[in-house]
């Protein structure tokens, strides 16, 4: 009966199984509950580490597990290193003053205290919380969904693309919850006066510039945060990929779940350096333009100039950004085992060329 089911799961979901690859053990385990006569044994004491409700991979429950998990791992992450995007901030709106990063700190501390280095947590925290559920949740959806129309064998050979078409399509949707947080974000962490945090800055933002206000910066964050969740999310499979295929002698099915978990980690925090690089020039537009009422893209680039585009605040930021990656990776990796579900990516199985007869 086991045998019947996990066919038929198999035979309605056409995503490679590469993608998720349940431990072969509690395969096994599944199958000897399901297939033991009741009168065999009075009763069954399930391990406290064994989900009591297994989640149906790609059901709504499934797309809601990524949904939660993307919250946490989002505004748990960013808001904890709000001190260093405070400092990065400023280092782009205000170059002349805040120098470097060490003087950055000490000029922050120097005229509002501590409490200087948490200035827009309460934006940070609302609305990166809701990027996160939106960009993991409907990875998680579009990555289905594109093997299912690509098929088995292309979405084996072209898996690269699925991540990339995925991770770009879940971020669209997802910087469309996180334009407005982030206006108020940069506004309170840039102009000490203005507000206090987000329950005066959005009514007095509103006021000033108007709902569409809010808005003013979507397409350089669209130009910095797509990028950055491609990158994120392919760079991240394939590293993980490549560690189990290369650095780890035991398959990933027979990995403890806290090596899986490292590796969730370790390959996060590579990636992150990668977006970094990557989504860099538009994050300084975002803050730029966020700052300065009026301002267009080419005051950004006239400012800043094209070098500073690139460079100005990436030390920090491939700090901020590789941190942040890992720990998000962890955090998601992390929710998806305690509710039972297996860990994200793995190595791809080689293609099976098809037999010659068919040709």
């Amino acid at each position: 009966m086991a045998k019947i089911s996990d066919t038929s799961n198999r035979h309605n979901s056409m995503i490679p199984s590469f993608l998720y690859s349940p431990s072969s053990l509690q395969k096994m385990i599944n199958s000897s509950t399901i297939s033991m006569p009741e009168s065999s044994s009075g009763f069954m004491i399930p391990s406290p580490s064994e989900p009591s409700r297994k989640i149906e991979m790609y059901s709504p429950a499934f797309y809601a597990a990524g949904a939660v998990g993307g919250t946490l791992s989002c505004g748990l992450t960013h808001t904890a290193v709000t001190p260093l995007d405070v400092i990065k901030c400023n280092m782009q709106i205000d170059p002349a003053k805040y120098k470097s990063t060490s003087s950055g700190f000490g000029i922050v501390f120097k005229e509002q205290g501590l409490r200087g280095f948490y200035r827009g947590w309460a934006p940070t925290f609302v609305g990166y919380s809701a990027q996160g559920a939106f960009k993991y949740g409907l990875y998680e959806y579009f990555k289905k969904y594109y093997s299912d129309i690509a098929g088995p064998e292309y979405a084996t050979k072209y898996k690269t693309l699925i991540y990339l078409a995925g991770s770009a399509s879940s971020e669209f949707i997802a910087d469309v919850a996180l334009c407005p947080l982030e206006a108020i974000k940069v506004r309170v962490q840039t102009q000490p006066g203005f507000a206090r945090g987000l329950s005066d800055g959005l009514p007095k933002f509103v006021k000033s510039e108007g709902v569409l206000g809010l808005y003013r910066g979507i397409v350089p964050l669209w130009g910095r945060q797509v990028p950055y969740t491609m990158m994120k999310f392919a760079s991240y499979e394939t590293i993980v990929e490549m560690i189990y295929k290369h650095a780890i002698p035991t398959p990933k099915e027979e990995c403890s779940k806290t090596l899986q978990l490292g590796v969730s980690f370790g390959g996060g925090y590579i990636a992150g350096i990668l977006c970094a690089l990557v989504s860099h020039p538009a994050d300084n537009l975002v803050s730029f333009l966020n700052n300065s009422k009026g301002a267009t893209v080419g005051d950004a680039v006239k400012n800043l100039g094209l070098w500073g585009l690139f460079t100005r605040g990436l030390p920090l930021r491939i700090l901020m950004i590789g941190t942040l990656t890992g720990s998000q990776w962890l955090i998601y990796d992390s929710f998806k085992v305690f509710v039972g579900l297996p860990t994200t990516g793995g190595v791809a199985p080689a293609t099976v060329p098809a037999p010659a007869s068919a040709t």
